[in-house]
């Protein structure tokens, strides 16, 4: 423009003005090839964020289970605002004071009006930071606790339906929702008001530089064609600022998600790939285990035991006793906040957890099946052997009834195995934990859905996993469970309150009146921990 006004109009060339109009174009067509190559380099980068990310996070999720699928909901945040409009305006930004030093170059009074300017529309983006902070911030906290009430509703929908509690739930689910909309709305109505001045304060001074321009050329102190230069300059000067406003949310979105997983990566750190140590006989020994979750009340005070490799152990005691704490420990899933369990005399938090993983078998309290086959949950979705699979599944006793399936071991269960009965799933989650002869199997609760072919099936199956030489651990609140186990632990109140050889246990417990014999160690809550062997 400035060159038309300038050379053409005073010249009358048409050559000229065509020459002019064609780099025009050719600046057009770079400019537009540019944000194409600019767009597809930010949707790669984004993809290769959550390439390196998304496997990582899963991991750390699985390890702090609390934290559900949030992590990956914070990754789409990010990846999404990285291949969004808002940092393209953060890209544009370093072009800002390019634009202003150009207008200082045309004159000096049009980059003091420029620069004012983006001083003005500046200070009203930081007091769109400061005004908008807490609200999203609340929102955001709200919109997270609601989408986590909504998994744990939906996971339990038969529950909620049985019960009649849907319309209860839906006033309690109401509560997060509802901050989480008033928190948005207050962030959009002042987001809204402050983007509208700064939009209000751009086009007025695209239009006072043209009449500050003006003045320049009636003054002869500039051209007609540094009036519109100018005006163009400035408008694409503020034009950044005014989008990166615009963007707001979606930057503090993002920036909230990336302290998220910042936090959670920081908490999780990535496994550290250590010598590897041969296969365990399956030897098993708790020191002084004492755990205590965020520092309340310790659910685990003090408790030590050891099976030998080859032996089974049942672990008994009321509800609340810290039996479930005790597997997880068990297992690696939770370090005890002190003392120590080893296998093979080896702290169990020093087995890589895939190298551990082949050795160990475990099958929690709440069996939930993957969407997938029969055949794949068995396996653990590795790239199973059919021999093995059917082997594990004739272990557990569930052979024939996976064979009654519509598709047999193919056949795909739903989410959780909601097409399967509860003992089903039971009983296939014990084929899961003795698929491949683990070394070391943990039972948590294996019998709280299983009829009396499926208790008959579970006791068939520990002993033939004795027969193998494999270490099994039952616990579980039913005397019955543990009737086919070596040694019996009881636990009460977090702490060993005997253990020994089960028939020793079973008469003293069962039978008050029976004497005890001198290898069964009692131990109360006045008295010092157990030591590593139970026979004295």
């Amino acid at each position: 423009m400035l060159q038309v006004y300038d050379r053409v109009m005073s010249s009358g060339s048409v050559t000229t003005l065509v020459m002019l109009s064609l780099i025009l174009l050719l600046a057009y067509l770079c400019l537009v090839g540019l944000d194409m190559v600019r767009g597809r380099v930010l949707s790669r980068a984004g993809i290769r964020m959550d390439t390196l990310l998304s496997q990582r996070l899963l991991l750390a999720s699985l390890e702090r289970p609390e934290s559900r699928s949030q992590p990956l909901r914070d990754l789409d945040t990010i990846r999404q605002f990285a291949t969004g409009g808002g940092v393209t305006a953060l890209f544009d930004l370093p072009w800002v004071p390019i634009y202003f030093f150009v207008l200082f170059l045309l004159h000096p009074l049009l980059g003091v009006f420029a620069l004012c300017g983006g001083v003005v529309i500046g200070s009203l983006a930081l007091v769109n930071e400061l005004v908008l902070r807490k609200s999203l911030s609340e929102a955001g906290d709200a919109s997270n606790r609601n989408y986590a009430f909504t998994d744990m509703s939906l996971r339990n929908a038969e529950t909620v339906n049985a019960m009649g509690m849907a319309r209860n739930l839906i006033v309690r689910w109401s509560d997060d929702r509802n901050l989480m909309l008033h928190g948005q709305l207050k962030a959009g109505d002042r987001g809204g008001f402050i983007s509208g001045i700064i939009k209000f304060v751009r086009m007025s001074m695209q239009s006072l530089v043209l009449g500050l321009g003006a003045f320049l050329v009636i003054e002869r102190l500039a051209t007609a064609g540094i009036m519109f230069a100018g005006s163009m300059l400035l408008g694409r000067a503020l034009q950044p600022i005014e989008q990166v406003v615009a963007h707001w949310r979606s930057f503090v979105s993002a920036r909230d998600a990336y302290a998220r997983i910042d936090r959670l990566l920081a908490a999780v750190p990535p496994e550290r790939q250590g010598m590897s140590l041969p296969r365990p006989s399956g030897a098993l020994s708790v020191e002084n285990a004492v755990f205590a979750a965020g520092g309340q009340k310790p659910i685990l005070k003090g408790l030590s035991f050891r099976v030998d490799a080859g032996e089974s152990l049942g672990v008994i005691g009321p509800s609340g006793a810290g039996k479930s704490t005790l597997a997880r420990l068990l297992i690696g899933a939770m370090p005890p906040t002190a003392g120590f369990v080893r296998l093979d005399g080896a702290n169990i938090a020093q087995w890589p957890k895939s190298q551990l993983g082949r050795y160990l078998g475990y099958m929690p309290q709440d069996i939930e099946l993957f969407p997938d086959t029969v055949a794949a949950n068995i396996c653990r979705f590795e790239a199973g052997d059919d021999r093995l699979i059917v082997e594990a599944a004739m272990m557990a006793g569930v052979h024939e009834l996976i064979l009654q399936l519509p598709q047999g071991y193919d056949t795909r269960v739903g989410p959780a195995g909601a097409t399967l009965s509860g003992g089903t799933r039971q009983r296939i989650g014990l084929a899961r934990a003795v698929y491949g002869l683990p070394n070391l199997v943990i039972l948590d609760e294996p019998s709280s859905n299983l009829d009396t072919a499926g208790d008959l099936a579970l006791k068939e199956c520990m002993l033939r996993l004795k027969d193998h030489g494999r270490t099994v651990v039952v616990i579980s609140h039913r005397s019955a469970t543990v009737t086919a186990v070596d040694k019996l632990l009881v636990v009460k109140d977090g702490l060993v309150e005997a253990f020994g050889e089960r028939e020793e246990l079973m008469r003293r417990f069962l039978s008050p009146q029976a004497n005890s014999r001198p290898n069964i160690k009692v131990i109360h809550a006045s008295q010092p921990a157990l030591p590593l062997r139970g026979a004295e």
